[in-house]
């Protein structure tokens, strides 16, 4: 067991709080949390927040007691800790608002695309891979010259999410199609019966045209595209979606670590055996297919990071080098 909790230092709610961790793995923690009785709602991407009341009783259960600057320490050694700025990023609120800067006007689509970014069993596939990927997007297009449909792909490419390759993109670009054509068809009731009355003329104004049917499809077809990424030659559109969805493989190697022990957790109820030969198999065709960004910028920063950390991960997943 290495569970550990800091000493109750840190002031909210009327309280002092402590930061319950592993330095082993999100599902340790989770695992003691549940046995504990803390709620999920109490977990911050990489701890528990627990009020200065459990400190004992947390103790008693088998958290070690260790100073602020261990944990943090232990924490980041295990490839677990997620920094102070993605943390912030990531907060749900924060999402939020870049969804409504999107598609004003909207906020019930936002939230519940959200929720299901949110779900529980998700551990790569969650709100910080989002974030990332919505980030990505603005490093690769700065001037945010690329069409809307690419940041609403983004937003629904991983929207389904249940651990099926193919399936999940197809379901999530099904979803797309569903949502985004409720807007459409919604903004077409202008001038029916229905649409006079103020509520409904209100909203009607505030989704009319926002999303048509020819950026419907648009979308639906960059959110399949992030099956295979490969988009054609020419295709910007496509390779922004890609890139940004890919980025992750060009992170530094403690981030890279930290996204493929999240991964390994997603496809925990496949044992390693099966596992390792199929994750490698995937990244040596990723390797053989040719460049992994397509766009300049995503090929000038990312390329040659990537094509290490996936080496590397191949060599650890076919037992010729250190690691699991």
């Amino acid at each position: 067991m290495t569970v550990l909790i800091d000493a109750p230092l840190w002031p909210a709610h009327g309280t002092l709080w402590s930061h319950l961790v592993s330095d082993l793995s999100l599902d340790e923690l989770h695992d003691f949390a549940a046995r504990a009785g803390i709620a999920r709602r109490a977990f911050d991407l990489d701890h528990y927040d627990v009020p200065e009341a459990r400190f004992a009783e947390l103790v008693a259960l088998g958290a070690v007691p260790t100073d602020r600057r261990e944990l943090v320490r232990r924490l980041t050694t295990a490839g677990l800790r997620v920094a102070g700025h993605a943390r912030g990023a990531a907060k749900r609120a924060a999402l939020q608002a870049r969804w409504d800067a999107l598609l004003p006007g909207t906020p019930t689509v936002g939230s519940e695309l959200l929720d299901r970014w949110y779900e529980a069993h998700r551990t790569y596939h969650g709100p910080a891979h989002l974030t990332h990927v919505l980030d990505s997007l603005v490093v690769l297009d700065p001037d945010r010259t690329a069409p809307r449909a690419v940041a609403l792909a983004l937003w629904f490419h991983d929207a389904v999410h249940d651990g099926r390759a193919g399936d999940d993109e197809a379901a999530s670009a099904a979803l797309a199609g569903e949502t985004l054509g409720a807007l459409d068809a919604t903004s077409s009731a202008v001038g029916t019966e229905e649409a006079q009355s103020p509520e409904v003329a209100t909203q009607v104004e505030r989704t009319a045209t926002r999303v048509e049917r020819t950026e419907v499809a648009e979308v639906q077809r960059l959110v399949l595209l992030t099956t295979h990424h490969d988009p054609a030659p020419g295709d910007h559109a496509g390779a922004l979606v890609c890139d940004a969805d890919l980025a992750i493989l060009g992170s530094a190697p403690d981030r890279y670590t930290r996204y493929t022990e999240q991964v390994r957790r997603e496809y925990a109820h496949v044992p390693d055996e099966l596992f390792a030969p199929a994750r490698a198999e995937v990244l040596e065709r990723l390797l053989d297919a040719g460049p992994f960004f397509r766009t300049p910028v995503g090929a000038e920063r990312w390329e040659a990071a990537a094509r290490r950390n996936v080496s590397d991960e191949i060599l650890r997943l076919r037992g010729h080098g250190t690691g699991r």
